[in-house]
């Protein structure tokens, strides 16, 4: 039989038939300790038994991503309070990042909007204009962002992302009906909120499956050769071509495109944010045979 893996605990996986209701707890064979064990997302081929079924195979994945741990993610909700706590542009930039990189369609989800100032949601709207990355400006309490919610988890496997305290437990709460899990409580002293969630599991609802996963204050991109970083971002690849010269990396290089358009099409803010990256990258790139 073939299913979809909804969530593992303490080494027992939970596997939900493809085409079925049934969900099987299985163990995974032991050759899984040497090409890697099964995670919640995964397509496998099982046998059902009692008490416990056993996982023969893994599917091929689509990606991968290590925090939160779940494969054959096709879409990704980054939940960011824009309030309690402060918003921190450079870790959202580092979450749509690897998103590009994992082939996940991010949406953006600025909470707390009725905390904002209205400077901070100009500054909100205005940062990501010319990614072609949807931005929706929310407030997780309110019964409302179900029906805006609900439509876009059809046929999509979707994680929810972000920094503790940023609404991702609340919003989950809204969506089920049900007080699901426990709502993080933002820290006075540290202004970061505290990790409830502890492990992944994936929720059948609107069509899709929908990630409740746990909560973590940071994410780094890892593995992005600086040639390749350009192609990362939506709105340069649309200029592709069109600089003098091949190759261009979009930094000292005259003639560029993307240089063109900053303040255009393309945002001061997230030029800045490539600049950053692209010197990082490099720095990274001279030490990596050492």
């Amino acid at each position: 039989m073939e299913g979809i893996i909804i969530k593992g605990v303490g080494g027992l996986y939970y596997v939900k038939e493809d085409g079925g209701h049934g969900i099987t707890p299985c163990r995974a064979r032991g050759k899984f300790r040497l090409t890697g064990s099964p995670l919640p997302g995964d397509h496998v081929v099982y046998k059902p038994d009692v008490p416990e079924g056993i996982i023969n195979e893994i599917k091929p994945r689509r990606n991968e991503l290590v925090r939160p741990a779940i494969a054959n993610v096709t879409q990704a909700f980054l939940v960011f309070a824009l309030a309690e706590p402060d918003i921190n542009w450079t870790l959202l930039d580092h979450f749509l990042l690897v998103m590009e990189q994992k082939e996940i369609r991010p949406v953006i989800f600025f909470n707390k909007k009725d905390l904002a100032s209205d400077e901070l949601l100009t500054k909100a709207k205005t940062y990501y204009e010319g990614t072609g990355y949807e931005a929706l400006f929310i407030s997780a309490t309110s019964e409302a962002v179900v029906d805006l919610i609900l439509p876009r988890l059809d046929q999509e496997v979707t994680v929810l992302c972000g920094p503790s305290g940023s609404g991702k437990s609340t919003l989950l709460n809204q969506l089920l009906g049900e007080e699901r899990m426990e709502t993080g409580v933002v820290s006075v002293k540290i202004k970061r909120g505290k990790h409830t969630t502890r492990h992944t599991e994936l929720v059948r609802m609107g069509g899709g499956f929908l990630a409740d996963t746990p909560g973590f204050s940071n994410i780094e991109p890892k593995g992005i050769e600086y040639r390749d970083l350009k192609d990362l971002f939506p709105e340069f690849r649309k200029l592709e071509g069109t600089c003098r010269f091949n190759g261009c990396l979009h930094d000292q290089e005259p003639g560029c495109a993307v240089k063109d358009e900053v303040g255009k099409s393309i945002t001061p803010h997230r030029y800045d944010y490539y600049q950053y990256m692209l010197k990082r990258l490099r720095e990274e790139d001279k030490y990596k045979w050492d």
